[in-house]
């Protein structure tokens, strides 16, 4: 049998991180430890959906419940029957597939089919704040090509605008986080295409979708919020453009490749995302955001510290994880 450890750990941002729903000050995470009876290991870490109720003392029982089944030759499939998509879940699957590499001596990126690893260039998260801390943290991100704005039902166009002043030369991603209506969206989209925004993220709540059906966007939509596993994604297609793809939300690496196949057969386009964390959390999403056109793998950027093998991010673009680190 595999044995597991859990842990709940704590790790604060770097400064109060606004959205559309919540302040976020300190970021509670759960730590989970696969390992085998030959000294080999594997991690893993997981936020969870916290908007729908996941704590990781939430996550800590799920995984308590399913102990007494982790067999030698457990697979990402097999946790697909055990548990649902979630927190849970990613941090089990995503520790197999690093026990599973550190196992056989065969990289994760090579187990998921990819050739190799190439570096990728993440979006920027400016988090909603007052105009002087806006413009702050725009100044602060001029080494970042690409940003993305966090804003809700108030504050939208001013906070674009002040990024077009602080950064000119940026690439623009909008997260409304749900808090648009579909008659807000129509307003704002000639404005957002004129100051060159690319994507916007979300913009009408989950569950309320076909608000945007018969919408001819100017700009591509992602669906990020109501985009869970694979089993969401049929009816996102012809509202969306994209889907972002989260770990913490869809179980783990092994269900996120699984929906990056079924996206391409919709016609979709991909973003990876992430609930904040270390870059431990990140690691297993670099292998899905080969295949992305955005990447939004920024959580350590917001954070105080890291991982004692952290990755390593330079001017927007993040270095391939170590082995050391995950994988």
């Amino acid at each position: 049998m595999i044995s597991c450890r859990t842990s709940i750990e704590h790790w604060a941002m770097t400064e109060p991180f606004e959205i559309a729903r919540e302040v976020i000050t300190d970021l509670p995470v759960l730590m989970l430890e696969l390992s085998d009876g030959h000294g080999h290991a594997g991690r893993a870490e997981a936020a969870g959906v916290d908007y729908d109720g996941e704590t990781p003392q939430s996550m800590a029982a799920q995984v308590a419940g399913v102990l007494d089944q982790l067999r030698d030759d457990i697979d990402g499939a097999d946790l697909a029957r055990l548990l649902p998509a979630g927190g849970a879940r990613n941090a089990l699957d995503c520790a197999l597939w690093d026990l599973r590499a550190k196992q056989s001596g065969v990289p994760a990126w090579r187990r998921a089919g990819l050739d190799a690893l190439a570096p990728v260039m993440t979006v920027y998260t400016i988090g909603l704040g007052d105009e002087a801390t806006t413009r702050r943290k725009l100044r602060t991100a001029r080494a970042y090509p690409v940003l993305k704005l966090k804003v809700d039902a108030r504050r939208h166009l001013d906070i674009v605008r002040m990024a077009r002043e602080e950064h000119p030369q940026a690439r623009i991603v909008v997260d409304a986080n749900q808090s648009w209506s579909r008659s807000l969206l129509l307003e704002l989209l000639p404005a957002l295409a004129t100051l060159g925004v690319e994507l916007v993220e979300q913009p009408v709540p989950r569950g309320q979708d076909a608000a945007l059906d018969g919408l001819h966007s100017p700009i591509a939509l992602a669906a990020d919020e109501s985009c869970t596993d694979s089993r969401s994604l049929a009816p996102l297609a012809g509202r969306y453009q994209y889907i972002t793809i989260k770990l913490d939300k869809c179980g783990g690496l092994t269900e996120a490749l699984a929906m990056a196949d079924t996206a391409r057969h919709l016609g979709l386009g991909l973003m990876v995302g992430n609930m904040c964390g270390t870059s431990l959390a990140m690691a297993p999403a670099f292998l899905l955001a080969q295949r992305c056109r955005y990447v939004d793998l920024d959580g350590p950027l917001l954070q105080q510290l890291d991982r004692s093998t952290p990755l390593r991010f330079h001017d927007g673009w993040i270095d391939p994880p170590l082995p050391a680190l995950w994988g």
